[in-house]
């Protein structure tokens, strides 16, 4: 699997239900835990006082990211989300293989 950088944001429309948005973030966080177990989130941290979200994800690719793994959570159609894929740098020092 690919591993990517992905920013969400999300944003309850105005006048929903307090109820449904409690309902939905306790969904969300079980999902979190399931894709988490599925080896597709690896990493997820949210900025100091930012209504964001920042998480190291793995997927076969963009597209399968896109629509099989973020696309399942219960919070994405209130998210927006920037994704940067990534790839092994030389010289990290978290590389399984430095000879690679």
């Amino acid at each position: 699997m690919h591993e990517f950088l992905v920013e969400l944001t999300t944003t309850v429309p105005d006048g929903t239900d307090p109820a449904e948005v409690d309902r939905v973030r306790a969904a969300e966080a079980v999902r979190a835990g399931e894709l988490a177990a599925g080896g597709h989130l690896v990493r997820l941290w949210r900025p100091v006082g930012e209504p964001r979200s920042v998480g190291l994800w793995r997927a076969d690719d963009e597209a399968a990211l896109r629509r099989d793994v973020l696309g399942t959570l219960p919070l994405w159609p209130w998210m927006t989300a920037t994704i940067t894929a990534l790839q092994s740098h030389p010289n990290d020092p978290g590389r399984a293989d430095a000879s690679a």
